[in-house]
């Protein structure tokens, strides 16, 4: 009978009941040393220098506790006789414990801030309440961003690449089962509880923080500009949320009609490498595939692949028209380096064979890819502009001659029939000029100078390419398409812009 009262004093989780206690047990339980408390007998708890008296049934609501069995044990050594139960003495905070004698007495204990959490987290846990723990453990979480508080659920971070994070990794005793917290500490005897600090990231803001936790909850959220965009990705790197990172990127999913596919603009210095794949153009079986489009998926939150555009800014490409070569300068250069071999490693190209670039003396492993140190030599990139690119040269928009738009500048590279491509160019020397979106392609791009100048006449220019000489792109958007070279080029693949 004891045994069964003691069960029912426990939550029934399974029929969803609160936790009872029976009014009325009988002397002959005890006397067989049944485990137990009487339920209308007071017990004395002295913490700090207060004074708290808890019924039995209030004890045997959350127990096995560290005050059920005191008690219990009190009540052996004293053959049943509740009047020679001594007090029980803690020296630990009585205002937390005002707290915990609540959820006792069968209240709803709801924490404040991170403050109070950690204190009836610690306190939970130091006399050994197996029900708040739990109901603690299943609540929000309380986390200090900057100067406010933030009620954290859970599972909020269970979408994919958004663990584990700063939070599950940095406050792991918060975000873990109530069987892990504390690992390996001896609860017997012990006389303090481990100290836990509130969870607390004092130099983030509060104000990106929140916005953040809005996008996780679900909810859409409006970026003003590329700084409040660099404002949510930069504490998106740095709470490690990957997924949400990748949901964040400056990016565009469209379908391109004329070639009946889908498509995404993304940044180069937004590509990872676990996104990227090959996708080769039909080929007989018994025949490996010559050619094909570099496709993108951002880790993370694309279930399927889309034919890569990659927008290439800052004013650090140069193209040769008369060659239809690119040079890349700076940064880009380093990361348009490790794309192409990210796509030779993907078609299981040796590293011995670029894409459309010779290696530096010693070869590709020789030394590693750095700012100061690429494996390109002074060959360049293959590019191709197609005539119906979008292209604005020095402010006005520029149409190429169609006769010379798609010239054979570089005959070695195998001629091959290709869809409309809507490839997005924007040109000039002026580094006054800034891109705004153009209305009439997702892909098009046009220029407008910076306050204080006069807007530029526009006109459509037309001619050929070749009498330009060399161009600086100060914002591109190239295809990226792997295709053999033609008679001679010993089997090795060109990796051209489109």
């Amino acid at each position: 009978m004891a045994a069964s009262r003691a069960s029912e004093t426990r939550p029934n989780k399974a029929a969803g009941e609160p936790p009872r206690v029976l009014r009325h047990r009988s002397s002959e339980n005890l006397e067989n040393g049944a485990q137990g408390l009487p339920a209308e007998k007071g017990f004395p708890i002295q913490v700090g220098s207060e004074m708290f008296k808890l019924s039995g049934a209030s004890i045997m609501s959350d127990a096995p506790s560290y005050f059920s069995k005191f008690f219990e044990e009190q009540l052996r050594q004293n053959d049943y006789d509740s009047g020679a139960v001594r007090t029980l003495f803690i020296d630990r905070d009585p205002v937390t414990f005002r707290d915990i004698a609540l959820h006792l007495q069968g209240y709803y204990v709801l924490p404040r801030d991170s403050i109070h959490f950690v204190k009836l987290f610690t306190d939970a846990q130091f006399y050994s309440l197996p029900r708040l723990i739990a109901q603690l453990s299943d609540t929000e979480t309380f986390v200090r961003i900057g100067d406010r508080n933030f009620q954290i659920p859970r599972d909020i971070f269970s979408s994919p690449g958004d663990s584990p994070n700063f939070f599950s990794l940095g406050f792991a005793v918060f975000f873990t089962t109530p069987g892990e917290v504390f690992p390996g500490l001896d609860r017997q005897g012990l006389l303090r509880p481990p100290a836990v600090i509130p969870p607390s990231v004092p130099n983030r803001s509060a104000e990106v923080f929140d916005e953040l936790l809005h996008v996780l909850q679900g909810y859409p959220i409006h970026i003003r500009n590329e700084e409040h965009r660099a404002e949510l990705l930069r504490d998106c790197r740095y709470f490690h949320l990957r997924g949400l990172e990748q949901k964040l990127i400056s990016h565009h999913i469209s379908y391109n009609i004329p070639r009946g596919k889908s498509e995404i603009v993304i940044g180069l210095e937004d590509i990872r490498q676990s996104g990227i794949s090959f996708v080769a153009d039909a080929s007989p079986s018994d025949r490996p595939p010559l050619s094909g489009w570099v496709n993108y998926a951002r880790p993370f939150v694309d279930e399927t692949a889309y034919e890569l555009i990659v927008e290439v800014g800052s004013e650090s490409t140069q193209i040769d028209l008369a060659r239809m070569r690119a040079d890349f300068h700076g940064v880009p250069k380093s990361k348009i380096t490790s794309l192409f071999n990210v796509v030779a490693n993907k078609m299981n190209l040796p590293t011995n064979l670029p894409l459309g670039l010779t290696l530096a003396s010693g070869g590709a492993a020789s030394l590693p890819v750095s700012l100061g140190n690429t494996p390109l030599s002074d060959a360049q990139v293959k590019i191709c502009i197609e005539h119906d690119a979008h292209i604005v040269l020095d402010g006005d928009e520029y149409y190429p001659d169609p006769d010379t738009a798609d010239h054979d500048a570089a005959p070695d590279l195998l001629d091959l029939p290709l869809t409309n491509a809507r490839s997005s160019l924007g040109f000039g020397s002026d580094s006054g000029l800034t891109p705004t979106p153009h209305p009439g392609s997702a892909c098009a791009s046009q220029y407008s100078r910076s306050p204080g100048r006069p807007p530029p006449r526009k006109r459509k220019r037309r001619g050929s390419l070749l009498e330009f000489g060399e161009w600086v792109v100060t914002r591109g958007q190239w295809r990226l398409r792997v295709q053999p070279r033609g008679m001679g080029g010993g089997g090795s693949r060109w990796c051209s812009w489109r």
